[in-house]
């Protein structure tokens, strides 16, 4: 196969989804318990679709970063606000699932506006 054809097919694999949200070790750790406890594959995770996204563009890159927020929300557990520490930890995954994510797909744009988005935070 060439490099080429390669790159394309590595390309379209990419777009089409990232499945690994894996909020795993953040997830155990939001749930209270030892991140070495949970094995990778037992991990919560949510696969976020993108195929049709233009990832070259701004307006693509902010679409994908609002799908993996909103995946990071589902996946890590929702606390009461009373449950400090619960609520920490549940912030803590979000944050780490959005930053894992991000870094997978490996975008330069994507990276762009998670960058901003920790500006404004």
């Amino acid at each position: 196969m060439t490099t080429a054809n390669s790159n394309i097919r590595s390309g379209r694999l990419m777009r089409s989804s990232i499945a690994a949200l894996a909020a795993g070790i953040v997830a155990a750790t939001a749930v209270g318990v030892s991140a070495a406890a949970i094995p990778a594959a037992d991990a919560p995770s949510v696969v976020v679709h993108y195929a049709d996204l233009d990832l070259a563009s701004e307006q693509g890159a902010r679409a994908l970063y609002r799908r993996i927020a909103i995946a990071a929300w589902n996946v890590c557990p929702e606390v009461d606000n009373r449950n400090l520490k619960a609520s920490a930890e549940s912030r803590t995954c979000r944050e780490q699932a959005i930053a894992r994510a991000v870094r997978d797909v490996g975008t330069p744009l994507l990276a762009a506006v998670y960058a901003d988005h920790l500006k404004r935070s």
